[in-house]
């Protein structure tokens, strides 16, 4: 496909397309965030059912993202962007009549191969089809809007929950995704490489789906089972095994998912180092930020969804210019400093306790959201622009796709082991304070099993109004204490993606020419 200027009718196009599917996927996940506390009541999910629907989909898609990308070079850019697009819609239509928590686990993984199939193509068609010297300034523009977008979906997912309609996060992907393949198919041109040597790593694909599935499932049956039984560390072992035997089989294979060579540009390994790091931490971030506020702090919905508009404000503002500047001046000094005024951010966040309601927002949570902003705005653009800028253009397919896999592979680690790890501390913290409570031990024993709910913990019933009211405070307090923890380990991953912008970043100009 002949490359076209972004002021073109084409270039125009492709904007649009490919912006509509983008948003498309980050809406449902930054407003399935909002949503969470509504979806936990209505089908009765427990705390780690929540992470289920959010891994479910995210393992379908990094362990299939790789292929989709190979299938896109191979069958049509376009061709297979349209078919993920199609499927992600039915997943989406499928998990809003999901009538409980296990039949949106499984419409979720529909979603999540219909996303493997529609992600890489975003970038992919802006790459492969606008000019070079334009590519970092479409990409900044394709950030600052679908991030726009992206960050109005805790609006949409707060009004909608607390107006009963939180299904329709899910139904709201139908009308968007028509019109992307409408204007797809009436104008944006094929695109695609035919390499007949290149096969489909379906090995590759079956080794990292089951290891993540197993990782993810020993570290969130961790808090209810224990490190010691056997189902929780042999999926852990089982796991580790598996991906091991992916790396082995890539190295080996004349048609790898995952082309190994590209990582000894050392500007490629540093910008996905970043990007698996600063995303783990800042997904659970915002997904802790998010219940503390409905279920501990006494926001509304919508009110939740409404503290994100400064980071939305800071993205429409910067990202773009962002993306512009690191054109002309390089990208190392943007993901220095991007990726740790994000975890200054998160540690800002990390220090708020339990406050009084909204009205204390702006003296509490108001101050880590603008630095988290700030430090998102410079990175988003720079670091994609980076990513794609470290190969040849033959191979921004293969780049896009390593690079949202490790993106969603870090959303599944951080979602298993924080998740886990907020079950611990937040146990931890209600037993620590039943050891003085007027309670039978039978009862304190039912109080601390509640604690795999997280902040939708409740009172059991045979307590009295008294103490329930009491044993409340004490799973507020309980929960505002292990997300501090969590949001803090959160930070040191936005510190360690800095480190890593530090150690490998270089130049955007370095471009592996033959690796494949």
């Amino acid at each position: 496909m002949t490359t076209v200027s972004l002021r073109s009718a084409e270039g125009k196009w492709i904007m649009v397309t490919t912006i509509l599917a983008s948003a498309m996927a980050f809406i449902d996940g930054t407003a399935l965030n909002v949503v969470l506390p509504s979806l936990q009541r209505n089908l009765k999910a427990s705390g780690a059912d929540l992470f289920w629907v959010l891994n479910a989909y995210l393992l379908m898609l990094a362990s299939l993202i790789l292929i989709g990308g190979t299938l896109g070079d191979r069958l049509g850019r376009k061709k297979v962007f349209m078919i993920g697009i199609f499927i992600f819609i039915l997943g989406s239509a499928a998990c809003g009549l999901a009538g409980s928590a296990t039949m949106l686990i499984i419409f979720r993984m529909i979603q999540g191969i219909g996303g493997a199939l529609m992600i890489p193509g975003s970038l992919s068609l802006i790459s492969s089809g606008i000019n070079e010297n334009e590519r970092g300034k479409a990409i900044g523009t394709w950030s600052a809007i679908t991030t726009l977008v992206t960050m109005g979906g805790p609006v949409l997912g707060g009004a909608l929950a607390d107006a009963g309609l939180w299904r329709y996060i899910f139904f709201i992907n139908v009308p968007i995704g028509v019109m992307a393949l409408l204007f797809l198919g009436w104008k944006v041109s094929e695109s695609k490489e035919i390499d007949p040597q290149n096969g489909l790593d379906f090995p590759g694909a079956i080794l990292i789906a089951f290891g993540l599935a197993l990782l993810t499932f020993g570290f969130l049956r961790m808090p209810a089972e224990g490190l010691g039984d056997v189902k929780v560390y042999g999926s852990i072992i089982a796991g580790i095994i598996l991906l091991v035997a992916f790396i082995v089989v890539e190295h080996k294979s004349s048609h790898p998912m995952l082309p190994l060579p590209l990582f000894a540009n050392l500007t490629f390994s540093g910008a996905n180092l970043l990007t698996f790091f600063l995303y783990a931490g800042l997904g659970v971030g915002m997904l802790f930020l998010s219940l503390n506020m409905v279920q501990v702090q006494g926001y509304s919905q919508l009110e939740s969804g409404l503290t994100f508009l400064p980071f939305t404000v800071l993205m429409i503002g910067i990202a773009r210019f962002a993306g512009s500047l690191a054109d002309r001046h390089g990208p190392r000094l943007f993901l220095i400093t991007g990726p740790c005024l994000a975890g200054a951010g998160l540690l800002l966040l990390s220090f708020v306790g339990e406050t009084t309601g909204p009205g204390d927002y702006w003296t509490t949570f108001f101050p880590g959201i603008v630095v988290l902003g700030l430090g998102m705005s410079f990175t988003v653009a720079p670091l994609t622009a980076t990513v794609m800028g470290a190969v040849s253009n033959h191979l921004s397919v293969t780049a896009s796709g390593i690079n949202n896999a490790i993106t969603r592979i870090a959303g599944v680690f951080a979602n298993a082991v924080f998740g886990s790890l907020a079950v611990l501390f937040f146990s931890t913290a209600v037993q620590k304070d039943m050891n003085a409570f007027p309670l039978e031990q039978q009862q304190k024993e039912a109080v601390v099993a509640q604690a795999v709910n997280l902040g939708n913990a409740q009172p059991p019933k045979q307590l009295d109004t008294a103490k329930q009211a009491a044993v409340l405070k004490v799973y507020h307090a309980g929960f505002v204490e292990a997300y501090g923890k969590i949001m803090r380990l959160s930070a040191a991953l936005g510190f360690l993606g800095g480190l890593m912008a530090l150690l490998f970043i270089r130049s955007s100009k370095t471009v592996i020419k033959d690796a494949a």
